[in-house]
């Protein structure tokens, strides 16, 4: 019978397809408020680890980390994710997307988050690889000027949005050298436009794919770098090359499912519990049950067992433990 392993080995084992005493587990969730001071999101983020002794653990700021310092504003009103909803938008017209400059990743909101990365690599002391989520350049740039905003100069004037799209992959290429310093075993990079609904392959390939590899780029030779495909109707085989270990979306709502992704992706896939009809209002049970599903599906290789994308804030306790106990042996 096969040893217990450490989580950094179980987690290289199952991204290689090798043998892995038990399958990874990750879940990872916002913490609204504490998100807004690096000391305070630190101490949230290892005491939910702690309580839990996941795989790995996933560090999740506000969405406006990488963007406060460009005059991005947001709050929380209760979204039962934990996201915050932004209130104001600098890019008010496609001119101001040639204004924005380059950020050092020392300073301010940037500045801030590296102080978080570095007092939970302190804390964690190697136990557990912990990753930083990164949200490509296309997110940041819907997040500075408005969803609707951003389709129409994406459509209308691209010019002067691939200006500021160049200004904000360089700027998170400069903070994940940053963050690198820290200890992160890698990246959760989030992807919220590959979504059939939002636009074209074609689109997409001019305004995302570029700037995407040239940020993951800067996060090669980091062993734990995770894509995550947000959303519905995700271009899937489009992004399935990019150079990550491990990939995740919400596998329960949307196409690939987990084994057929694993038959198009060379890494590990991450996902098999539902956020909301299961690890929300679904029973220990239920969630064993899918959890065990998930297993059968991927045979328990190259899985990492886990949720589409954040689990809400309001998931039961008890659901969180059967999501960590379900991939126990026995």
């Amino acid at each position: 019978m096969m040893g217990e392993m450490g989580k950094s080995d179980r987690l290289m084992a199952a991204i290689r397809g090798e043998a892995v005493d038990r399958p990874p587990v990750a879940l990872w969730r916002h913490f609204p408020g504490d998100d807004q001071r690096p000391e305070d999101l630190a101490r949230a983020t290892v005491a939910f680890q702690r309580r839990y002794d996941f795989d790995f653990v996933k560090v999740t700021p506000a969405s406006s980390f990488c963007l406060r310092d460009w005059g991005g504003e947001d709050r929380w009103t209760g979204n039962m994710e934990g996201t915050r909803d932004y209130i104001v938008h600098p890019i008010q017209s496609a001119d101001d997307w040639r204004e924005l400059r380059l950020l050092d990743p020392a300073e301010g909101a940037l500045g801030a988050q590296l102080q978080c990365l570095h007092l939970i690599g302190d804390e964690l002391a190697g136990e557990v690889p912990f990753i930083q989520t990164i949200f490509n350049p296309l997110s940041q740039a819907k997040n500075l000027v408005g969803p609707e905003r951003l389709l129409v100069h994406l459509r209308y004037h691209p010019d002067a949005l691939r200006a500021g799209i160049e200004m904000i992959a360089e700027t998170t290429c400069r903070f994940i050298v940053a963050a690198r310093e820290a200890g992160i075993a890698g990246v959760f990079f989030a992807v919220q436009h590959a979504q059939y609904g939002l636009l074209s392959e074609e689109e997409y390939n001019i305004f995302g794919r570029p700037y995407d590899l040239r940020v993951l780029d800067a996060a090669q030779g980091l062993w734990l770098n995770v894509l995550h495909l947000h959303g519905t109707d995700v271009m899937f085989n489009l992004l399935a090359d990019y150079p990550v270990q491990v990939v995740n979306w919400h596998d329960r709502e949307t196409w690939p499912a987990l084994a057929e992704a694993k038959e198009r992706f060379s890494g590990a896939v991450c996902g098999g519990l539902q956020r909301w009809d299961v690890m929300v209002r679904g029973t220990p049970d239920r969630v064993r049950e899918q959890a065990a599903n998930a297993i059968v599906q991927t045979e328990g290789e190259r899985f990492i067992l886990g949720t589409g994308c954040v689990t809400p804030i309001v998931a039961p306790t008890s659901n969180i433990h059967a999501a960590r106990a379900a991939v126990e042996p026995g």
